[in-house]
């Protein structure tokens, strides 16, 4: 059973890192990225300066809180993916399954938040990284899928294709959301662009990583 005191800490931190996350996106939002400092966003949201930073370690992650599910995103797609179902219809059908839902993490993040990112050069080249990042973890769950020996180059290769699929794929719905399209315009133009980008795929990956009946 776990100690109700530690729970209640747990919940406080979880309470706390949240406030620091709101209000530090508030003055992103209000005054660009580059231009906030680490102590205005303590003085917002009444914390010392060091409680920021013990909770964010940069400055980025304030910004991109949906980084780790981003990163895990492709990777978790292939490990949940269903009997019968190759890497690329796992990934066909979770993407379009964001898109429906408007899922943050798929790009759906709105005009000021895309906004900010796109004018800001330190938070497009994080979302670079993330991106690698993203296509690395792929990588690895594709190997442990087929059991792929350690030197095998064929997972890095098929994450390859599929990590800039999705990539064009995010790019898309941003420049969308820049142009300033809704949500549900920007849903129904993606839906059909992604299908044809999937469907590029299927001749040379259609049956990878099939995971048996």
């Amino acid at each position: 059973m776990v100690d109700e005191t530690t729970g209640l800490r747990e919940s406080k931190k979880r309470e706390t890192r949240q406030l620091i996350s709101d209000r530090a996106t508030r003055l992103f939002l209000e005054q660009g990225f580059e231009q906030t400092t680490i102590a205005e966003i303590a003085v917002a949201a009444r914390v010392a300066k060091k409680t920021v930073t013990n909770y964010f370690a940069r400055k980025e992650d304030l910004a991109l809180d949906h980084q780790e599910a981003f990163v895990a995103s492709l990777a978790d797609a292939v490990a949940g993916r269903a009997a019968g179902e190759s890497a690329l219809g796992a990934l066909r059908r979770t993407f379009l399954t964001a898109v429906e839902e408007r899922d943050p993490v798929a790009g759906f993040s709105g005009p000021e938040f895309s906004r900010m990112v796109a004018e800001s050069p330190t938070l497009t080249t994080r979302l670079r990284e993330l991106h690698d990042q993203r296509e690395h973890a792929l990588a690895e769950a594709l190997a442990a899928a087929t059991g792929a020996a350690d030197d095998d180059i064929t997972p890095r290769a098929v994450a390859a294709q599929l990590g800039a699929a999705h990539r064009v794929l995010f790019q898309r719905i941003q420049e969308l959301t820049l142009a300033g399209q809704d949500n549900d315009r920007i849903a129904a133009a993606v839906a059909p662009e992604a299908a044809r980008v999937f469907d590029l795929l299927e001749p040379a990956l259609g049956d990878y990583a099939r995971l048996g009946a």
